[in-house]
């Protein structure tokens, strides 16, 4: 159900700007609004506009409403790249039936950064002023370390839900399910969460760090990137740790090479994208073999996919298209995310949904929001991580996957 899905009509100007080095420099203390990775992407500043959606057809009602709104709206964009122009943030719940909402945010002033172009756009209802000049925002407060706890799935609990789920995959009722678990903690005095995204930015360079409506997070898996008909992704399952030496580095990233659980892991995962992409393009091309990914924390498998995408499919369209990924959510996907309810006794709310941006022209950059929290207005932040369970898996060698995952966002809320 969308709530107050309204088309106005928006003035849109974009302009160069001055070359900026540092995006996270220009976050906002109070909402921050942010996805950039090697210091390209959006920084939005202020709302023109802001949409809810919750159930299944959430995509599908997002994706009319900006189709909309673009139509309506009165552009002056000489810049004409990607991210310039008319622009919005999205972030959408991991499942149709949550509680939680979807939100579509068009920011008032976006400072975006792409290849060698600065630029800025401000965004206002027709007629209405504009927001004036605007600065960059003060040095980010250090975060006092948090009292993480467990949340409604403890250590001993998460290890009996993967061996009873192990269980239900050797009787066929699945190939793969990730499961979740949850960590909370409390902060009532902290607003300002910059240092966290600015630590996370610093710590994990090649992943998206992202803020969007109190969902923040650094992570590594691009759902779908999509620039004039072009779609590229890459895919990310199966991960082991990262070694103390070079030459225990090195041992392990041949392990998660070797390894026949992980790869049946990786496999259910590129399968599931190719057979969802089919439903959109005839012009698929992956990777014959997946290759490991090097991250601060953890090696992962990694396959990258292209494709070609008809003429008026939006980078929204394919998120629709690809979401629950065998990922995150597992294979085949009624049948996991079946798994996934009955074992998890928690609301993934945005936690492994679509996090992105998209452009008046459809295109657009869009992740998977994982080693992220969310945080609440009274304080509350609730850390997620999941691991891939096969039938094969061990239960404490997945219970030690996700204490690996939850390591960058622990740590970016001051955990060292």
């Amino acid at each position: 159900m969308a709530h107050a899905v309204a088309t106005p009509t928006l003035a849109v100007k974009t302009r160069r700007m001055s070359p900026t080095d540092n995006l996270i420099d220009w976050v906002s203390a109070e909402k921050p609004l942010v996805m950039q990775r090697l210091g390209q992407g959006l920084v939005g500043l202020g709302e023109a506009l802001r949409w809810e959606f919750q159930g299944p057809d959430r995509f599908a009602e997002a994706s009319a409403a900006w189709a909309a709104l673009v139509d309506n709206a009165h552009i002056d964009n000489p810049v004409g790249i990607p991210g310039s122009g008319l622009v919005c943030f999205g972030a959408f719940t991991f499942a149709d039936q949550s509680s939680h909402t979807s939100v579509i945010i068009v920011p008032a002033v976006v400072i975006g950064v792409m290849g060698d172009t600065s630029f800025r756009t401000d965004i206002t209802l027709h007629d209405a002023a504009g927001q004036g000049p605007v600065a960059r925002s003060s040095r980010p407060r250090s975060l006092a370390p948090l009292d993480w706890q467990p949340g409604l799935l403890g250590e001993a609990d998460y290890r009996a839900a993967v061996s009873r789920t192990i269980e239900r995959l050797q009787e066929g009722e699945a190939d793969k399910v990730v499961l979740a678990r949850e960590m909370v903690a409390t902060a009532p005095g902290s607003k300002d969460w910059r240092a966290a995204l600015e630590k996370l930015s610093d710590s994990y360079p090649d992943c998206v760090t992202f803020a969007i409506d109190g969902l923040l997070g650094s992570t590594p898996e691009t759902l779908a990137k999509v620039h004039e008909n072009s779609l590229s992704l890459r895919v990310l399952a199966g991960s082991i740790r990262r070694g103390e030496n070079p030459s225990e580095d090195r041992t392990l990233a041949q392990e998660l090479v070797t390894s026949a659980k992980d790869n049946d892991e990786h496999r259910f995962a590129v399968e599931n994208v190719l057979a969802s992409l089919s439903t959109l393009s005839v012009h698929v091309a992956a990777d014959e073999q997946p290759s490991t990914i090097k991250l601060a924390n953890v090696w992962h498998l990694g396959t990258d996919i292209e494709a070609t995408l008809p003429d008026g499919c939006t980078s929204l369209d394919v998120v629709a298209a690809l979401h629950p990924s065998a990922a995150v959510a597992g294979s085949p996907t009624a049948a996991a995310l079946s798994l996934i309810a009955e074992m998890e006794p928690f609301d993934r709310g945005r936690y492994a949904g679509p996090v992105g941006w998209m452009d008046e022209r459809g295109d657009g950059e869009w992740s998977i929001a994982l080693r992220c929290a969310q945080w609440s207005h009274d304080g509350h932040i609730t850390a997620y991580a999941g691991a891939g369970i096969v039938d094969e898996s061990d239960p404490e060698r997945e219970l030690l996957e996700t204490r690996l995952k939850f390591r960058p966002i622990l740590q970016a809320f001051g955990d060292d």
